[in-house]
């Protein structure tokens, strides 16, 4: 548990301003809303349980046995954790898709717009991480660029891609009203500031890798500093401390797959957080990293294996071949066109389309769309390891 004292929220109510949430219509029946105050944390003490502070760092070990005992396979490895997290991450939004539109949507074909938000998610997560990873430091900018990443694709939210809030949102109620709203964050005013003393606290050396990372989710949630797309951002706010800290170099790991498998579990850590109680919510942390990292290097033993089931599949490969060479590129790309093939095989476009079919034929590729021209093409058993992991560690998560 956290033996030192963590401040709670206050919660102020306040004429409500008719600030609206990106809608057209403002309900004037509300005359007053309560709104919520999270504290300052960038000097807040954090004392740990030895208890606690001895399952973090086991947990942290698992991380850093999966970041570093599959070399030969972090490429592939890094590129499916990144998949596999974000597509979690906008499960907990309630954003859901199929693995291939999904995987169709992220090469930039025709997608539903749940998988087109997933496929932007990913982009989000993974060019915050890139950034953190590249200065160990958290700026205020990496988190404004990665909401720009995520919504700018967004019909009724691009207008506000990259932009703190300058409007009063909500969880829960309507759209235009907070009239029966679960949680109603801080005035717009307070956001930049909150930012800033968030950064300075995810910036810190002395507070616990994995506690850092629980609290300063919790805390951005609270802000909720955007006026959409803050939960995914939130997460991906998690890898990225991981990431800054050293934790891990290469992967992202999957924990927003264990919170989704207990999603109101995880809202309820969010309230008690509020409520100035962590040691659940860091508690849940360690466990969900412990869980992801564990089942994440199983995954990376299949993807180690997955050559040799191609090589099978396809029977005998010359070196140096079209194919070879486009076998030699699935691991790290998966998904491809045909015209990626081309690239890929360096050749004719003849011979880029030859090695396409003959993987196609051989069950290595499946076809993502259903047109003949334009097809975009997936390593099936990649994949389905995504879809697989992911339902392993909410198993082992519920």
């Amino acid at each position: 548990m956290v033996t030192g004292a963590w401040p709670p929220h206050r919660f102020e109510t306040v004429p409500w301003l008719q600030a609206q949430r990106g809608g057209t219509r403002a309900d004037r029946t509300v005359a007053e809303i309560t709104v919520a105050i999270p504290p300052t944390v960038a000097e807040a003490d954090v004392s740990i349980d030895a208890a606690l502070v001895a399952d973090s760092e086991e947990a942290l070990r698992e991380v850093v046995a999966l970041d570093t005992s599959h070399a030969a396979n972090l490429g592939a490895l890094g590129a499916l954790l990144l998949r596999t997290e974000s597509v979690a991450s906008s499960k907990i939004e309630a954003i859901d898709a199929s693995i291939d539109d999904y995987a169709r949507a992220l090469h930039g074909g025709r997608a539903n717009p749940a998988a087109s938000a997933m496929a932007a998610a990913t982009r989000a997560l993974e060019v915050m991480v890139g950034a953190v990873g590249r200065r160990r430091r958290l700026d205020l900018a990496d988190l404004t660029h990665a909401h720009h990443e995520l919504m700018r694709d967004d019909l009724d939210e691009r207008r506000h891609a990259g932009q703190l809030r300058t409007v009063q949102n909500w969880i829960g109620g309507s759209d235009y009203s907070p009239r029966g709203a679960l949680y109603i964050p801080p005035p717009p005013e307070v956001v930049p500031a909150a930012m800033d003393d968030l950064v300075a606290f995810a910036n810190r050396e002395n507070v616990p890798t994995l506690a850092q990372s629980a609290l300063a989710h919790a805390q951005f949630e609270s802000i909720h500093p955007f006026t959409d797309g803050n939960g995914r951002i939130g997460r991906a706010l998690i890898n990225s401390i991981l990431r800054r800290r050293g934790a891990t170099t290469s992967v992202v790991i999957p924990l927003a797959s264990a919170l989704v498998a207990r999603r109101d579990r995880y809202f309820e850590l969010l309230d008690t957080y509020r409520r100035g109680e962590v040691d659940s919510l860091i508690s849940a942390f360690v466990e969900a990293t412990r869980i992801s990292a564990q089942e994440a290097r199983i995954t990376a033993v299949r993807l180690g294996e997955i050559p040799a089931q191609w090589a099978d599949l396809v029977g005998g490969v010359r070196a140096g071949s079209a194919v070879a060479r486009l076998l030699a590129e699935l691991p790290t790309s998966p998904v491809l066109s045909s015209d990626d093939a081309v690239r890929i095989t360096g050749g004719a476009r003849s011979s880029g389309f030859t090695a396409v079919d003959r993987l196609a034929d051989a069950g290595v590729l499946r076809p993502l769309t259903d047109r003949r021209r334009g097809q975009v093409w997936g390593a099936g058993l990649i994949l389905d390891e995504l879809a697989d992991l992911d339902l392993r560690i909410a198993a082992a998560s519920r």
